[in-house]
């Protein structure tokens, strides 16, 4: 039984959209070499693959001018393991670039020579400001209104570039890679502050930033921040999307600076033993910058220059959709049972939200459409766990496009969308991200998508037949023939539900009969 199965699914992929083409990029930086293979070259990058070797080539580049010899062999090392992966899983598209540490080191051609005749390919040794263009790119990737500054801190130089939407200018490269300042300081936060200090005095367009967002990019600056939850019990560990004040920020990196062991900060044993060393360094360069640039904010992106460079990939015309909406189509189509019963939900709940109790701003009802495009992925969740799995999935997803808060609505909509709207339970730690007003409508949607369902059972086809609306003070469905016999007691229920909420008297309307189910008084 076993190898007719196999010798049946052999040739095909499942859990993978049609007609992606992976694409890799192996990027050789100045503290880790990694290899991330996309799903394909389009708005969510999606990783197939995804692994990093610690390697420090450009560990002790600021006093010896070179390349490690053994961080040299461990990167082709990992180099050559990373070539045979790609190979193995057929990447159509395959880039290799090499940053700081590379193109600065006298042995830097010689180590480039032997990287390239493993990869098969020449390695792309980059400018420090094509770094920042494409880290830049890669925070457009994960915002694409993104308007403020972007900082890339890598292992041998510090990346600062100007985003406004798809303009970009005054990139910048400067020597305060992580690794760099331990090395020049001496491993010294006193003489490392003079060095970030002395790079950014001469800088005289840094006031641009003021009251703009500062978006973080590098795996330094990505510690620090998870640090951070870690230390304050935030309730969604995810780097992506993170909006923090600058003085939240000031204050946990003078503590992360002036703790006397580092290593037992709360949260610390979860980040890569390699990268614990750099982290109060990140943490003294972040705030110097802060206090330079004056930002409004600082917003995490978990996007840098890999992905920078699949965004570079992409033709206009893809990159003019919007990216949480296409990604929420993907998974619909991976997961829903119906993905074109998603796209109903979103016209069925456009009349409960566009009139009546509600009214929806443009960024309001771009959730709630993408909230109804992953309303049914957790279908084939045991019933008992369907509503916590399906919240704990959303609210984990790769996504663009989205903060945190944007997050919780999704995730908590489609909580409420399998539990009922009056449960109480684990919703309540995604609740703290959300305004009541938030809340309430994660509430509404999920009343809302609730009550679909129990006319169309997740069938396409139905609820368009099957119209809500508001007649006068009423919230009613109507049931024509032959959807007349749909009508029961927990549609009743449902509707009474979702009704409640809005503050309505409900009505199931049977063909051109109509049924009353009370008054809701408020």
């Amino acid at each position: 039984m076993v190898k007719k199965i196999l010798k049946k699914t052999k040739k095909e992929k499942g859990g993978v959209l049609p007609n992606q083409k992976p694409v890799a990029v192996i990027d050789i930086g100045s503290n880790s070499v990694r290899l991330v293979v996309f799903e394909g070259a389009k708005l969510t990058p999606i990783p197939l693959f995804n692994e990093k070797c610690l390697c420090g080539l450009g560990k002790e580049l600021a006093t010896t001018g070179r390349l490690g010899d053994i961080a040299v062999e461990r990167a082709l090392m990992a180099l050559r393991r990373f070539r045979s992966v790609v190979d193995q899983i057929g990447a159509s598209e395959f880039r290799v670039i090499a940053t700081a540490a590379a193109r600065e080191a006298e042995n830097g051609p010689e180590f480039i020579k032997a990287a390239s005749k493993i990869c098969g390919k020449a390695v792309e040794v980059i400018s420090g400001v094509r770094e920042a263009e494409l880290a830049a790119a890669g925070v457009l990737a994960g915002e694409p209104a993104a308007d403020g500054f972007a900082g890339d801190m890598g292992g041998g130089s510090l990346e600062l570039i100007d985003i406004k939407g798809a303009a970009l200018s005054k990139g910048i490269t400067l020597p305060l890679g992580g690794l760099r300042l331990i090395d020049e300081s001496q491993n010294n936060l006193k003489k490392a502050k003079d060095l970030i200090d002395h790079s950014l005095a001469d800088i005289d367009w840094m006031g641009a930033g003021k009251d703009r967002p500062f978006y973080l990019v590098g795996g330094t600056w990505r510690a620090f921040i998870k640090l951070y939850m870690e230390a304050k019990d935030y309730p969604l560990r995810v780097l992506h999307g993170f909006h923090i004040g600058p003085d939240e920020v000031l204050d946990f990196a003078d503590f992360v600076i002036k703790h006397d062991d580092v290593k037992a900060i709360k949260g610390m044993p979860s980040i890569s033993k390699k990268r614990r060393h750099v982290i109060p360094f990140g943490a003294l360069a972040l705030s110097r910058l802060i206090k330079k640039i004056e930002p409004s904010e600082i917003i995490t992106s978990h996007y840098g220059v890999r992905e920078g460079i699949l965004y570079s990939m992409i033709d206009k015309k893809e990159r003019k959709k919007d990216p949480l909406l296409a990604g929420c189509e993907d998974m619909a189509y991976l997961r829903s049972r119906s993905p074109a019963h998603a796209f109903e939900l979103c016209e069925w709940t456009d009349t409960i939200f566009n009139s009546g109790k509600i009214k929806e701003t443009t960024q309001e009802a771009r959730l709630r459409h993408a909230a109804c495009l992953i309303s049914d992925i957790g279908w084939r969740t045991h019933p008992s766990f369907r509503a916590e799995r399906t919240m704990a999935t959303i609210a984990y997803s790769v996504y663009s496009g989205i903060d945190h808060s944007g997050r919780a609505f999704l995730a908590l909509s489609n909580y409420f969308r399998h539990y009922g709207p009056n449960s109480e339970g684990q919703d309540n730690m995604y609740k703290k991200l959300l305004s009541n007003e938030q809340f309430e409508r994660a509430r509404i949607l999920g009343a809302a998508i609730r009550t679909a369902h129990m006319i169309s059972a997740g069938v396409t086809g139905i609820i368009p037949k099957t119209p809500v609306f508001f007649d006068n003070n009423k919230l009613v469905i109507e049931l024509p023939h032959p959807f007349d016999a749909l009508d029961g007691e927990r549609l009743d229920r449902r509707l009474k539900t979702l009704g409640k909420l809005l503050g309505k008297e409900t009505q199931i309307r049977v063909n051109s009969d109509s049924r009353f189910f009370g008054f809701l008084n408020f």
